[in-house]
């Protein structure tokens, strides 16, 4: 989807987005007040800080999931990561809900790792290279939490054997009108990236059951294309729960990017750095001077360092309302602000840190030997 203001495609998000307009244009449905009363309810009170304050905003057959699980019907979670070199906070956020989610329903996860499409999207990179960063980004993602013996995480390039017939399925019902319309290909564009839908399509039918896709809202066209041929192949439409984009530090609009090191904090950044960061680049809606600052406060909407702790680093709902009321009064400065930012970031990085240390020993449990995994190497569709 492209406006004149923002733009935001599976590859490419920049600009002021605007999230009511996305949700008009992708044909998605804003999460209610009732949706977040059951997982209010499931969850007993212990809603995720996300969803309480509408950073997941949007979905698809959400309500579907909740009423299957209501009448005792099974689901499963659907993620993924396209390895970069270095994984930063932004990163996190699929993966923490995604984990939040697994642990309130006791559900299987299914983790891609799209070492392929990296690959073939990106002239400049070897095959060498995105297997590698995708070993690394799959320490991090262990670290997270995710129980072993229900979640899988798999390398396109290693477990496309099993995957190829139901690809092949998959591959045959979409026609190059449908991807090139729905991705904005065009001659330049390699047959790589042409069939690679047909892959990223393949875990929303790991089980005959509903799929829920949590991920940022600029991967929504790839579950548009599932949700037209599902049915066809006797499987369930994607359900999709869909977030915003935790915004980059040195500005306001669009999403952190990996390639650009002033915008991101990333995971392996030590404390120092983090508050170099944070001090040196986070984009300020405070005034320019000290009495100014104290006179007219700070612009909420587009300062990052407040909008990184309400988006995930202040829990307490108490306490980012207090930070914002000081703050947009004059009574907080933004170096304040910042140092509080400094000191949460690191805080989490600290516990990642710790428990990454043991993910290499949980490698091999999570790809090939656990419970699940073990499940899906033995699987083949017909």
């Amino acid at each position: 989807m492209q406006e004149d203001d923002f733009k935001v495609t599976p590859w490419e998000v920049s600009g002021k987005i605007d999230y009511d307009k996305l949700i008009r244009q992708f044909g998605t449905q804003k999460i209610s007040e009732e949706i977040l009363s059951e997982f209010s309810r499931i969850s007993k009170g212990n809603m995720h800080v996300m969803l309480r304050r509408n950073i997941f905003f949007s979905h698809r057959d959400l309500d579907l999931i909740l009423n299957d699980y209501k009448g005792g019907k099974d689901f499963f979670l659907y993620t993924g990561r396209a390895p970069s070199l270095g994984m930063h906070i932004g990163h996190l956020i699929p993966f923490l809900f995604t984990k939040w989610l697994q642990d309130i329903f006791d559900v299987n996860v299914y983790i891609e790792i799209t070492d392929d499409e990296k690959f073939m999207r990106n002239q400049e990179y070897t095959l060498k290279q995105t297997s590698e960063w995708a070993h690394q980004n799959i320490l991090d993602i262990i670290a997270v939490g995710f129980n072993p013996d229900k979640t899988f995480i798999f390398k396109d390039t290693e477990y496309i054997r099993n995957m190829y017939p139901l690809v092949t399925s998959i591959a045959k019902k979409l026609n190059f009108s449908q991807v090139k319309a729905t991705f904005g290909l065009d001659a330049t564009s390699n047959i790589g990236i042409l069939f690679y839908p047909a892959i990223q399509i393949v875990p929303t039918m790991f089980e005959r059951k509903r799929c829920l896709i949590p991920a940022a809202i600029d991967q929504d066209p790839y579950w548009r294309l599932q949700r037209d041929l599902a049915e066809s192949l006797d499987y369930y439409k994607a359900a999709e729960i869909h977030s915003k984009f935790l915004p980059p530090l040195a500005s306001s609009g669009g999403k952190m990017s990996s390639s650009i090191p002033e915008s991101a904090v990333y995971l392996s950044d030590p404390p120092k750095t983090v508050e170099k960061k944070i001090m040196k680049y986070a984009f300020s809606g405070g005034q320019a001077t000290t009495e100014l600052q104290r006179k007219l406060g700070a612009d909420l909407k587009v300062d990052v360092p407040y909008q990184w702790l309400y988006y995930i680093f202040e829990e307490d709902d108490d306490e980012i309302r207090r930070i914002g009321n000081e703050y947009s009064s004059g009574k907080l400065l933004t170096g304040e602000v910042k140092k509080i930012l400094a000191q949460k970031v690191n805080q989490l990085l600290e516990k990642h840190r710790e428990k990454r240390e043991r993910s290499e020993e949980m490698y091999s449990t999570f790809l090939y030997d656990g419970k699940l995994a073990r499940i899906m190497w033995d699987k083949i569709h017909s």
